[in-house]
């Protein structure tokens, strides 16, 4: 059965489409402006826009909140407060504009090159500390932003934006510089993504829109699901790990992708980690609790359900219809595996643990890996412990590019904890399908051209490669052409020949000859004749006659005789023409070739 024609797109899908085009001119025009402007003017646009927008962080956490109704007003403070500040202090003292670097050693010159024009995916899990991220690295990269936000968080989106363009236009950045959709529909937003003018694709979203920039036919930077486990060995600080995992759960009620989802314990501190987790707002379910919760919570397609994403624990089981103490901040259902038939094991978004009981750090080594490539290959997890030869063996051997160590995943992937690079942008490398591994900072919206110098001679060509050397026949193909007259002429046959013209002009071989104004001898008798007066002029050209006999040598004189009598000179098969005779006979048309 033929597939069903595609549905034309909507009035809102057109108007969407055209503000894409427009938004994307408008960006490359101001591209070209920023790509000149200096390093100072550059940070005195970034600081204006950071110093603007920090008075409004918790204005735009609270439109956030109310727009979306996803997570916790005051975590999304933090997160405003965390892209405004620390990654501002962050990318304030990079170097983005002219010459980077110079390595003496090896005479090379580094030079920045802005990107282009960025496309900025804006999720609305995230919005305005992902928004408030994205221009800033962007402008300190020189370069133009058009972002296009998730409908469901448009208006605070587009309020940051509002803000930090404002800032930009007084600091001096060239109109156009930031711009963003008004009308978002998905059909708008990939032809953003699509349009010329658009360098490079910064995505944050879910896996389909991740996959629709990668398909843009554009360099991108996607972020792939998370499904962070958190590893506790029994060597760790149980309180702390058990204090650190159910903050990093229930902060913005779990929206970030690096949130952790499931706990993967040592039997040794089982018990007491249980405790522990409790003692910090966990509440660990029953088998059919927690079967209950999977039904509503995780979608055919294992998926987390929209309607459930970014809500507080409480408000979770009231609307699955479970039981739980009044001041339960995070759910725990302990399970025996992972993957399709154990529903809880994917990323969750919201205070859902899954939690596993292993024997020792092998078991959880094996079990961490099973995690993360039930959707979080590449991203987050945690080790929480003490012994570092088992932290090692976790760096070496797990399929994640973030493992923080003894601190929440959800604070210290972004570097808020640790001394990763802070950024709202967490590359998954080649496990999770992304170019980069690397949280993303201004440097990645930067080319880098290289000057290099000569270190060392190029080298000869390898005698392979050399030309052999020429035989007698070869070499002998490579001279000038030389008509066959001359070329078959024996030696002995050419000197009778000029000895019988020069004894018709009186001239023997005993005759002293004058020769370059010096005198010779060339016999026993020899006489100097009499001087010679200059040849005459040649007279005007007359109507030649042909003569009847071909000659075998003809000098100069030849050819001024002819013209004198009014001849022209035949020459023979084998007739030797002297260069100065040769071009006063073509001159007049005196000389016939038989």
């Amino acid at each position: 059965m033929a597939d069903a024609p595609a549905a034309p797109p909507s009035d809102k899908d057109l108007a969407s489409i055209a503000e894409a085009r427009t938004l994307a001119r408008t960006a490359r025009v101001a591209q070209a402006q920023l790509a000149e402007l200096s390093q100072a003017q550059i940070d005195a646009i970034v600081d204006a826009m950071a110093a603007a927008v920090r008075p409004e962080v918790e204005a735009l956490a609270r439109m956030a909140r109310e727009e979306t109704g996803f997570g916790v007003y005051e975590d999304k403070v933090t997160k405003n407060r965390f892209a405004a500040e620390q990654i501002h202090e962050f990318i304030r003292p990079m170097k983005t504009v002219g010459v980077l670097r110079r390595d003496e050693t090896r005479k090379i010159i580094e030079i920045a090159e802005p990107f282009g024009v960025v496309a900025g995916i804006v999720p609305t899990t995230n919005p305005t500390s992902t928004a408030i991220y994205k221009i800033l690295i962007a402008l300190k990269a020189r370069c133009a932003i058009v972002l296009s936000p998730h409908p469901s968080a448009a208006r605070c989106i587009s309020r940051t934006a509002e803000i930090m363009a404002g800032a930009a236009a007084r600091a001096g950045a060239p109109a156009g510089s930031i711009g963003w959709m008004q009308t978002v529909t998905l059909e708008g937003t990939q032809e953003l993504m699509r349009q010329r003018e658009v360098a490079v694709i910064l995505a944050t979203g879910g896996l389909g829109l991740v996959r629709a920039a990668y398909s843009a036919g554009k360099p991108a930077y996607g972020v792939g699901p998370g499904n962070a486990p958190c590893y506790v060995h029994q060597s760790a600080d149980v309180a702390k790990a058990a204090r650190d995992i159910v903050l990093g759960k229930t902060f913005d009620n779990g929206l970030l992708c690096s949130s952790p989802n499931s706990i993967v314990a040592d039997r040794a501190i089982d018990e007491p980690l249980k405790a522990a987790l409790v003692a910090n707002g966990g509440h660990f379910l029953s088998a059919a609790d927690a079967q209950k919760l999977a039904t509503v919570l995780v979608t055919p397609q294992r998926l987390p359900n929209p309607a459930l994403v970014g809500r507080s624990a409480l408000e979770i089981a009231q609307a699955v219809g479970l039981t739980v103490p009044a001041g339960t901040r995070a759910l725990i259902a302990q399970l025996e595996g992972v993957g399709r038939d154990h529903p809880l094991s994917i990323e969750k978004l919201c205070p859902v643990l899954s939690y596993y009981v292993v024997e020792d750090w092998k078991a959880g080594c094996e079990r961490c890996k099973a995690i993360l490539r039930y959707g979080g290959m590449g991203h987050t997890m945690s080790v929480h412990a003490t012994d570092d030869d088992v932290v090692l063996q976790f760096g070496l051997h797990k399929p994640a590019f973030r493992i923080v160590v003894n601190t929440p995943t959800t604070h210290g992937s972004v570097g808020l904890t640790t001394g990763l690079d802070p950024a709202m942008t967490l590359g998954c490398g080649g496990y999770g399908g992304n170019i980069t591994s690397d949280n993303i900072s201004p440097m990645h919206l930067l080319n880098i051209k290289r000057v290099a110098y000569e270190l060392r001679p190029a080298p000869g060509p390898s005698p392979a490669a050399r030309p052999p050397a020429m035989s007698a026949a070869s070499e002998s193909s490579l001279r000038p052409a030389v008509p066959e007259r001359v070329r078959t002429l024996e030696s002995s046959t050419l000197s009778a020949r000029i000895d019988g013209f020069l004894a018709s002009r009186g001239i023997t071989p005993d005759t002293t000859l004058v020769v370059g104004g010096r005198q010779g001898e060339a016999g026993p008798a020899a006489q100097v004749p009499a001087p010679v007066a200059p040849a005459a002029p040649a007279p005007p050209t007359v109507e030649l006659q042909p003569p009847s006999a071909a000659v075998d040598f003809v000098c100069e004189d030849d050819v001024r005789q002819a013209l004198r009598a009014g001849q022209r000179i035949r020459l023979s098969a084998r007739a030797i023409v002297t260069p100065a005779a040769r071009d006063l006979g073509d001159a007049h048309d005196v000389l016939i070739d038989a």
